[in-house]
């Protein structure tokens, strides 16, 4: 793994992703979902609501690195905010 520089944040983020995908497969077996429309305008299981959480999340990031010179943890709180919102009402 010489080959990539790993900073302890690039660790932290790459386990954090790895135990919410075990943590969703363990959901999954124990509790098989079912689509359901929430506020999205689509039927959705919880790992479509993830993977749309997690890909907005990357946007929101984004756009705050361009256009604010704020700490990086406001908008990690934010994204942290609008999982928590899409997944239980997404």
């Amino acid at each position: 793994m010489a080959w990539m520089s790993w900073t302890l944040p690039t660790a932290l983020f790459f386990i954090g992703i790895g135990v919410i995908l075990v943590g969703m497969t363990a959901w999954q077996i124990a509790s098989p979902c079912v689509e359901r429309r929430g506020f999205l305008p689509l039927d959705t299981t919880r790992g479509d609501r993830l993977f749309i959480g997690l890909l907005s999340s990357a946007f929101i990031h984004l756009v705050f690195v361009a256009l604010t010179d704020a700490n990086l943890a406001v908008a990690t709180v934010l994204c942290a905010i609008w999982m928590i919102i899409l997944m239980r009402w997404g």
